[in-house]
């Protein structure tokens, strides 16, 4: 699974892209997020508040509950905000 991390989520992270192979049991976006979160302090930092995350899943706007699968590109980012 390919991960992209834009804004403060690359900056907390620490890098603009990685490439990860979760457990099978993380099927959800959800999942994903708090599987990252336990990976390093950096992604604990990055995914301290998950109501603020935004995702996308294969450029597609991305629930918490909507599937992930080891092909997919995940993208998360900060909310964007205009005006």
């Amino acid at each position: 699974m390919k991960l992209l991390y834009f804004s403060w989520m690359r900056d907390r992270v620490g890098m603009a892209a990685e490439t990860v192979w979760p457990p099978e049991d993380v099927t959800t976006v959800g999942q994903l997020i708090t599987w990252l979160a336990q990976q390093s302090s950096s992604h604990a930092a990055a995914f301290a508040d998950p109501s603020i995350v935004r995702c996308a899943v294969n450029q597609e706007y991305a629930r918490a509950e909507e599937a992930v699968g080891p092909d997919d590109e995940v993208a998360f980012f900060p909310p964007v905000t205009g005006g």
